[in-house]
C-alpha cells in the first residue's frame, strides 16, 4: 500500500522581510470572496492615479546650438550617441548617458543643416550632412578630427550638387546615398557625381527616406503634395499618392516593411500600407498646427510625432488619438523627433536650440527591479486594462494638462471639424444623387497614380 503525502516548501509561504510571519495558502473558490471585484476596482483606480502622480517624462535639456536645432540622426551602433544639425550650420554629436557634446563642428555648411544620417559598416562612426550650400559632407568622429573650440574639423569628403538639399539618407548595406533637393540623386560613396538621378513631377523634394528592410525601396514627399516611391533596382517610380496638402516627413516601420508614417501639414499623422496606397491604414488626429517629423519606435508599435504647435506626441499606431504629450514651458517650434533604439526614450529639436531627452513612458522608472516590485507593477498594468472603460479609471488615465494655447485652438478646431461634418451630412442628405459617404482615411488623398 501506497501512501502519498502533500509536501510543501517552507520558503514558499515566508515572508521576505520577516521570518515570524507565516503566510497562508489562500483559496481562490469565488463565493469565498464576494467582493472581489470591487477591491480590484479600488487598486485599479489607486494604481492609475499613482501612475499620473509619478509621471514626469521630462529628464534633460542639452543645450550648446545657438540656433533652432533642423535635424537629427540616431546611430543603430551606437545606442549613446545621437548627431544633431542647427540653422547656423553646426553639426553636435551627444552622449546621452553624460549629456555632453562629445564631437563638434562649429562651421559645418554655410546655411541650415538640413539633414544628417550614420554611415553603416565597419567604420560605424562616421555620418553624412547636407544643407542649403549644395554640399554633402562625410565627417568621422576619430581622434584627430575632434574639434577645439572655434575649430572646424576637416571633412572626409564632399560631394558637391547642383540644387540646395533638403535631406539625405544611406543605403541600410551598399556604399549608396541618396539626396533630395529639386530632384532624387543616387550617390555612390566613391564618385564626385551621382550615379542616378529620379523625379517625377515635384518642384520641391522635403525629404527622402530608405527603406532599411525592403532596401530597395525608398520614399519621397514635395512641395506638390505627392508621396513617391522609388525602386533603386530599375531606377524608376513604382507610385506616385497625391495629398491635400503637402507632407513634411516620412518614417518606414522598421517591423513591417511595407508600412510608413508621415507627417502631413492638415495637423494629421497618416500610416500607409505601400501595397494599397488608394486609403490611409489610419488616421492620428490631435495636434493643432502642422506634423513636422514623425518616427517609428524600434518595435514598430509606436509613432512619436513633433509639431508646430510646439508640442511632441506619442501614439499606438492602431489607435487614433495620443496616448501622451510632452511640452515644456520654454519649447518652441519642434521640428525633428526621434524615438532611441532600446524604446526608453524619445528626443526632440526645437527652434528654442535645445535637444531635449524625455521618457517613452511618463511614469516609468528605471534601474533594477526586485521580483516583488515587478510583479505589483504587472499587475498594477493588468488592473489598469481590465478597468479602463470604467469613467473614473478612465478620466485619470487620460487626463493631462496641456498649454493654454494648445487647448484654445483644440476646441476651435473641434467646432470646426463638427461644423464641416454637419454640411456634409446636410448636402448629401438633400442632394438627389444621393453621393455616399467619404471615409476618413480615404477624405485626405486625391488620387493614387502607379507605373
Amino acid at each position: 500500500m501506497k501512501i502519498k503525502a502533500l509536501s510543501r516548501s517552507t520558503a514558499e509561504y515566508t515572508r521576505e522581510t520577516k521570518s515570524d510571519i507565516q503566510k497562508l495558502p489562500r483559496n481562490i473558490d469565488p463565493e469565498l470572496h464576494p467582493l472581489e471585484r470591487a477591491r480590484e476596482y479600488k487598486r485599479a483606480l489607486n494604481a492609475a492615479k499613482l501612475e499620473r502622480m509619478f509621471a514626469k517624462p521630462f529628464l534633460a535639456s542639452l543645450s550648446g546650438h545657438i540656433d533652432g536645432v533642423y535635424a537629427m540622426a540616431k546611430n543603430p551602433w551606437d545606442l549613446d550617441s545621437v548627431v544633431t544639425g542647427s540653422g547656423d550650420g553646426e553639426l553636435r554629436m551627444w552622449s546621452l548617458s553624460s549629456q555632453e557634446t562629445v564631437w563638434r563642428a562649429p562651421e559645418a555648411h554655410r546655411g541650415i543643416v538640413k539633414g544628417v544620417c550614420n554611415i553603416p559598416g565597419g567604420e560605424t562612426d562616421r555620418f553624412l550632412s547636407v544643407g542649403t550650400d549644395k554640399l554633402a559632407k562625410v565627417w568621422s568622429r576619430s581622434e584627430s578630427a575632434v574639434a577645439s573650440d572655434g575649430i572646424t574639423p576637416e571633412t572626409v569628403a564632399t560631394y558637391t550638387g547642383k540644387h540646395a538639399f533638403s535631406g539625405i539618407d544611406h543605403h541600410r548595406n551598399r556604399p549608396l546615398f541618396a539626396t533630395s533637393s529639386s530632384l532624387i540623386e543616387i550617390w555612390d560613396v566613391d564618385r564626385s557625381e551621382p550615379i542616378t538621378n529620379l523625379t517625377w513631377g515635384a518642384d520641391t523634394i522635403n525629404t527622402v527616406k530608405m527603406n532599411q528592410t525592403e532596401v530597395n525601396v525608398l520614399a519621397t514627399c514635395g512641395t506638390d503634395r505627392s508621396i513617391i516611391l522609388y525602386d533603386l533596382r530599375t531606377n524608376s517610380p513604382l507610385a506616385k499618392l497625391v495629398m491635400t496638402l503637402s507632407t513634411n516627413a516620412i518614417s518606414w516601420n522598421p517591423m513591417e516593411a511595407f508600412m510608413f508614417a508621415t507627417a502631413n501639414e492638415d495637423h494629421n499623422v497618416y500610416t500607409f500600407d505601400m501595397r494599397k496606397m488608394d486609403h490611409a491604414v489610419n488616421v492620428l488626429r490631435d495636434h493643432v498646427s502642422a506634423v513636422m517629423d514623425v518616427d517609428y519606435s524600434p518595435t514598430g508599435q509606436e509613432l512619436v510625432s513633433g509639431s508646430y504647435d510646439r508640442s511632441v506626441r506619442l501614439w499606438d499606431v492602431n489607435k487614433g488619438h495620443s496616448r501622451d504629450i510632452y511640452h515644456a514651458k520654454r519649447m518652441q517650434r519642434v521640428f525633428c523627433v526621434k524615438y532611441t533604439l532600446d524604446n526608453n526614450y524619445v528626443l526632440s529639436g526645437s527652434d528654442d536650440s535645445n535637444l531635449r531627452l524625455w521618457r517613452a513612458r511618463a511614469s516609468q522608472r528605471m534601474g533594477a527591479k526586485s521580483n516583488r516590485e515587478r510583479s505589483a507593477i504587472e499587475y498594477a498594468d493588468k488592473l489598469k486594462d481590465r478597468f479602463a472603460y470604467v469613467p473614473e479609471v478612465r478620466k485619470v488615465l487620460q487626463h493631462r494638462n496641456v498649454p493654454k494655447g494648445i487647448k484654445k485652438a483644440s476646441r476651435t478646431k473641434q467646432d470646426m471639424l463638427q461644423s464641416r461634418k454637419r454640411k456634409e451630412e446636410n448636402v448629401r442628405k438633400h442632394d438627389k444623387s444621393g453621393k455616399p459617404r467619404v471615409p476618413e482615411r480615404k477624405k485626405a488623398i486625391l488620387g493614387v497614380t502607379s507605373k
